[in-house]
């Protein structure tokens, strides 16, 4: 492969990867790709074929030990040929001694297999239109969460991540064509939630809550912003509590991954997950 080379991406070619993975059926975000730029600038990789990209993979970089792996992809004519094996194994060297997470789709799950990793547990895309009207339960208010102070949102993300991740929370709730809500008990946080335009149904992740009744008043708070507009959740089903709400809220799946790991198992707040974040950076 003479004329192949793997090289750190640009901001531009972010931007590229999100149209390669509307292409896939992932539905990515309108903005996603100013918060995954961000979060990591040298934790995205561009194969290119005589100066024309063809592959690419994100190997993005969470504190001290954990990475999450996505955006794994090569142009259709050219699959097959080797070109994406060595964008992988170019992009997983970068996460060496971590452990390391990705959501993974059918089609792909016996490689990951065959590269140490283990499934977890698996998520469905729920979608659908959902319910107005939903008040949170008694003694809880739901705020615009760019009032708060971000140490307090990030502190609550915390809970329910392996690792800080301050510099993609910020980006992510402030990026244009989206909408990020708290749920506040008693002057503290029980539940957090951020809506971003797609260009199919509109996608929340992530969805925290401390009941399902809270994120229940999430959902139907964000998706009265843009009445009769689908919204897409991506449920773990390791919260059975999740999966039970977007069915009660009239959601039905349509899309499945599977949350795989290398190295042990990370350790967070898994009952309070509705919702995760991204499949592309966790």
């Amino acid at each position: 492969m003479p004329n192949f080379e793997i090289s750190t991406a640009s901001a531009d070619d972010i931007t590229m990867l999100g149209d390669w993975a509307h292409e896939e059926g992932w539905n990515p975000g309108l903005t996603d790709g100013q918060a995954f730029f961000t979060a990591d600038p040298c934790g995205f990789l561009v194969g290119r074929l005589d100066g024309e990209p063809v592959t690419s993979v994100s190997v993005v970089r969470y504190g001290d030990s954990f990475g999450f792996l996505g955006f794994y992809l090569t142009r259709p004519s050219l699959r097959g040929r080797g070109y994406g094996l060595r964008t992988w194994h170019a992009g997983t060297a970068r996460l060496a001694g971590r452990t390391v997470g990705l959501d993974g789709v059918p089609a792909q799950q016996d490689n990951y297999r065959r590269s140490g990793f283990r499934t977890a547990w698996g998520n469905a895309r729920y979608e659908g239109v959902a319910p107005a009207g939903i008040a949170p339960p008694a003694g809880v208010t739901l705020t615009d969460a760019r009032t708060l102070p971000f140490v307090r949102l990030a502190a609550y993300d915390r809970r329910f991540f392996p690792e800080a991740r301050d510099s993609f929370l910020a980006p992510w709730i402030t990026a244009p064509g989206r909408t990020a809500l708290a749920a506040l008990r008693d002057g503290e946080l029980a539940g957090f939630a951020v809506l971003r335009a797609c260009r199919e149904a509109s996608r929340i992740g992530p969805l925290h809550a401390d009941s399902p009744e809270v994120a229940a008043a999430l959902v139907s708070a964000l998706a009265a912003g843009a009445p009769d507009v689908p919204v897409a959740i991506d449920v773990p089903d390791v919260n059975p509590s999740a999966v039970r709400l977007a069915e009660q809220l009239g959601l039905t799946p349509s899309f499945d991954t599977a949350r795989m790991y290398t190295g042990p198992v990370p350790e967070f707040d898994r009952a309070g997950v509705f919702g995760i974040t991204s499949l592309e950076l966790g």
